[in-house]
Order: structure tokens, then sequence, then C-alpha cells
């Protein structure tokens, strides 16, 4: 009923908007009046214009909307009609209304009734939504079907320039450019007027009269059992026959339902290719033309009895709702892949913006380390000013400190020369005292023994201190690991050093004590020798010259390599060739 009830509004909508003549949406309610009382005649409906007077009550002062009439229609129409009425007249009915407001019949090579059919033929595959249109799929299936009738060859390409119109525009048509496409003839080029009359009628006849097959055959009475050639006409649940092509005179039915069967027969009676239908009431015999024509409608009549039994609609309406499910599905598929397009755009958009603030992150951190390495870099820099700065320092201290030992060692070479130059006057008042020396044997033999007792002390001394110096030295040559214990011995022997440097010091005070004593004979002798007042007055002459050695001072000590500064320039060198002959000797031995 649902199904008929949506056949039936698509029909309606074409009149009511026919009716719309200003394309608001609105028609007048007299115009409604005469619209629903011809609807009911047609489909056999009780009328009750009372109820449409009070339906409308509240719009007396204008027209009425679809919106608006669609209840009233539902409500005392559609839901009181049956399938009792006459489905081509309805749609005459309707077709009457709306094709003078929309169709150019001088531009068509079709005639009217033609246009009728291929308006009936829209409504049939139209999409279930207003305002109506045939998608292009639809349109191709309705073109191949009217090739097809008209005996011609599909062309491919032809519809495929056609549908790029269309994608270009809407892809879709309403009815009347659908009247337009095939009335103009561009899909039936070659073919004359009745050619695509006759195709137009039968596309017609199996789309919207369920015709699945027809055509001449014999038919065998059952009361004269003559055989009589008859027009037959198959549909989904009968199968009419007519005196002739032209349907003018019905001779009869036969009712089809799952109980139904076909059989084929043997040739008998000079009659040929004959097959036998059984139905709840009757079985029928028929003879086809050929083999050919004979197999074609056993195969149909099965076909349709299958379908009853399996409450199936006829081919071509399944085929519709399978085109029709196949595009929802298609769409929904369509919807969801967008839908998902547009989830993975906005999850694509979330990941850029994640991107982006990793991006900033990352710039950020690497203008954090790029600071980070210039303050690491100037303070690397600082560090490397303040350590050229001590070098530089450390090095300027170390030139003052060379400049001070070099001025020292300048200082105790002044010294050493003049103590040259008094033990040369030493040598000299030693000649001229020589005579005096025999008046002083006893004075001058102490004097000269404390002398070489103090000078063996100290050459003893020496002699230590230098082979101490060279165990350092060569302890120290020996190994880098030994350097701790050999620094704990060299400290040992410093201290060892320091204490025989005490010797030193006290055996000076002794050789001062001498010295003393010395100056009390001199005193003495003055007194005592007149033949050496030339010598007295050189020496008086020289007195400025002659100073004592007295102690160092309590500060720091000049010291040589050779320990501290107590020889002169040939002891020195002395000493170095004695050192330089020992150091060979273990040389040679080995």
């Amino acid at each position: 009923i649902m199904a008929l009830r949506d056949e039936l509004l698509k029909s309606i909508w074409h009149a009511f908007t026919a009716l719309d003549v200003d394309k608001s949406g609105k028609v007048s309610k007299s115009q409604l009046k005469v619209l629903s009382h011809n609807l009911c005649t047609v489909m056999k409906i009780p009328h009750d214009p009372v109820a449409l007077e009070e339906h409308f009550k509240d719009d007396d002062e204008g027209p009425v909307s679809n919106q608006g009439y669609m209840p009233y229609l539902n409500k005392f129409i559609l839901d009181k009609v049956t399938d009792n009425f006459d489905r081509q007249d309805f749609n005459k009915m309707c077709w009457t209304l709306c094709f003078r407001k929309n169709l150019n019949q001088s531009q068509l090579f079709i005639t009217n009734d033609d246009a009728f059919k291929i308006w009936c033929i829209f409504n049939f595959l139209s999409e279930d939504r207003y305002p109506l249109i045939m998608v292009t799929e639809e349109i191709e299936y309705f073109l191949r079907k009217l090739t097809e009738a008209m005996g011609g060859s599909w062309v491919e390409e032809r519809f495929e320039d056609y549908k790029l119109q269309l994608n270009s525009k809407q892809q879709s048509l309403n009815v009347w450019e659908l009247i337009g496409v095939v009335g103009s003839g561009h899909f039936s080029k070659g073919m004359d007027r009745q050619t695509l009359s006759m195709g137009i009628n039968e596309v017609y006849q199996e789309l919207i009269l369920d015709v699945l097959k027809q055509g001449y055959m014999m038919k065998k009475g059952h009361k004269r059992k003559n055989w009589t050639e008859r027009w037959f006409m198959l549909k989904p649940n009968s199968i009419s026959y007519y005196v002739g092509e032209d349907l003018a005179e019905q001779k009869g039915d036969i009712l089809l339902d799952g109980n139904c069967s076909v059989e084929a027969l043997q040739d008998k009676e000079g009659k040929k290719c004959l097959f036998l239908i059984k139905s709840s009431q009757k079985s029928f015999e028929i003879s086809a033309s050929d083999k050919k024509k004979k197999q074609e409608w056993i195969q149909a009549i099965q076909t349709c009895v299958t379908l009853l039994r399996q409450g199936r609609p006829a081919p071509h309406r399944e085929a519709r709702q399978k085109r029709r499910e196949l595009r929802l599905k298609q769409q929904a598929e369509q919807e969801e892949l967008e839908l998902r397009m547009r989830e993975l755009q906005t999850a694509n958009e979330v990941k850029q913006l994640e991107l982006e603030n990793m991006r900033k992150a990352l710039e950020e951190a690497a203008a954090n380390a790029a600071e980070e390495e210039q303050r690491r870099l100037q303070t690397q820099t600082e560090l490397q000013d303040r350590y050229r700065m001590d070098l530089e320092r450390e090095k300027t201290v170390r030139q003052q400190v060379e400049e001070q030992v070099a001025q020292k060692s300048t200082e105790l070479e002044q010294y050493l020369q003049r103590v040259r130059d008094l033990e040369d006057m030493y040598g000299k008042l030693e000649d001229a005292l020589e005579d005096e020396r025999r008046a002083r044997q006893d004075e001058e033999a102490v004097r000269r023994l404390q002398a070489r007792r103090l000078l063996e002390e100290e050459a003893t001394k020496r002699a230590e201190l230098e082979q101490i110096h060279l165990r350092q030295q060569r302890a120290i040559s020996e190994t880098e690991a030994e350097k701790q214990e050999l620094e704990k011995e060299r400290l040992a022997k410093e201290s060892a050093l320091q204490a025989a440097m005490k010797q030193l010091d006290q055996l000076e005070q002794e050789r001062q004590g001498a010295l003393e004593q010395y100056q009390t004979v001199m005193k003495k002798l003055e007194h005592a020798t007149n033949n050496t007042k030339t010598w007295k007055h050189k020496v008086a002459e020289h007195e400025g010259l002659l100073r004592l050695i007295q102690p160092g001072s309590k500060g720091q000590q000049l010291i040589t390599n050779w320990g501290p500064a107590a020889f002169s320039d040939a002891e020195l060198n002395l000493r170095e060739k004695q050192w330089q002959e020992m150091k060979n000797q273990p040389t040679q031995a080995q």
C-alpha cells in the first residue's frame, strides 16, 4: 500500500505543481476542490466536499500550500484508496492537468500519447524525493531499454558525452527535460517516428503496465477443440489473450499463482512447438510459432510463477528497487567517507597544530640551546682571558724573579771579584811581611793551623754537599715512579744540608774569631815593625778595599746549581770537571 501511495503522490505532485502558477508552493482552494473531486472520481472514492471546507476553513482568505493540502490528501483520499481503479485513467487525468503548461509539442518528433508514456515512465524511475528528478543511472537504464526496443545498438560514447553535460549542470533531469531529450531524437538518430513510438510503447508496457512478454500464438479451445490464433500478454500474475494486438477484444485470462506450472508437449495433431499451462482452474494448450518462441514463453511463465511463490515483485520493479538501494548504500558510503574525510581532516589539523606547537617548542629549545651555548662560550672566553692574564702575570713575576736572580748573580760576581782582589792584596801583604813572619811564627802557625782546619772542614762539607747533589740528580733521572720517595730523601738531605750550612755558619763565626785574633796580632805588630812603613802606607790607601768577610744576612741565601755560593769560578770549573769524570767512569765500566 505504501508503494502504491508513493506512485500516486508523484502524479498528484505534477498536477498540484501545474496549478501553482506563480511557483510559490500555494494553490487556490477552488482549484484544490476541482483536483480533489477529479482524484476521487478516477480512484472511485466517495467525495466529501464538506470535509474539504471543514479542513480549510481557516484558510479562506488565501491559497493553500502543499504542506496544508497534504494532511487532507492523506486523510480523505490516499487513506481510502484501493487498487480497484484504472491506473491509466488516473495518470491521464494528472497528465491532462500538467502537460499544457509545460510541454511545447511543436518542437518534438513524438505524439502527445508518447509524451504521456514517457511521463509515466519518468514517475516510475524517478527518485522518491521532491521536486521529482531522474538521476543519471536511471536515464541510462531507460535510454538503453528504448534503444533495444527500437532494435538499435547502444552507443556508449554518445551517452558518455551527454552525461558529461549533465554532470556539469545538475546530474539529473526533470520530466519535461526527459521528454525533450527523447522527443528531439538525440538518441534515436536514423530511426523514423513510428519506430520511436513503438519503442516507447514497448518500454511503457513493460515498466508501467507490467507486460513481461507479448505476441501471437495458437490456443486450443476447451469446447470445440479447435486451434485459434490469439494475442497473448504476460503479466506478473496473469496471461491475457485478445483477438488482435490492438487489444480491442479480450477473450480471456489465465490467472497465475504459486501452484501453476508450465511444461513442454510433444508435437500432435499437426501442431508443433506445443506447451501446456496448468492453472488452479484449467489447463491451456498453446502452440508457438517456433522453438525459440516456445522456450522464451516457457521461461517467462516459469519466472512469473517462481516470483509469485517467493512473494517477489516483477523483475523490472525488483531491479529498480535494487538500483535504488544500491544508490542509497553508495550515498551512505559516500557520506560516511566524507564524514571520515572530515574527521581525518580534523585529526590532520590537530596533528598539524601539534606539529606546529612541537616545531615552536623545538625552535624555542634551539634558541635556548643557542643562548646557553653563547653563555658557555662567553664564560669560556672569560676563563681563557683570565687564564691568559694569570699566565701573563706569572710570566711577569717569573721575569721579575729572573731579573732579581740575575741582579743577585751580578752582585755575587762583584762580591767574588772583590774577594779575589783582596786575596791578591793578601798575597802581596804576605810577601811584604815575609820578614815579619818569623816574628809571628807562633801566631801564624796557630792561625794557619786554624785556617787549614777550617778550610778542610769546609772542603769536606762541600764535597759532601756535592755528593748529595749528584745523588739527587742520579735519583731523579732513574725513574719517575720513585719521585715521591726521592722527594722525601731530598727533603731529608736538604735538612742535612741546612744542618751543614749551620755548621758552616759556625765555622764562619770561628773564622771571624780567628780574624779578630789576627787583627789583635796586627795591632801588636804595628809597634814592633818599623821597616814596613811603606807597605803600611799602601795598606792604608787600600783600606777601603779591605773588608772582613762577614756572615751573610738572615734573609734569602743566594743559591747556585752547586749549592750555596761559596766557591770561586776556578773552583767551580775544577769541581765540574771532577764531577764529569766521576760520571763518565760508571759509563765506561758498563
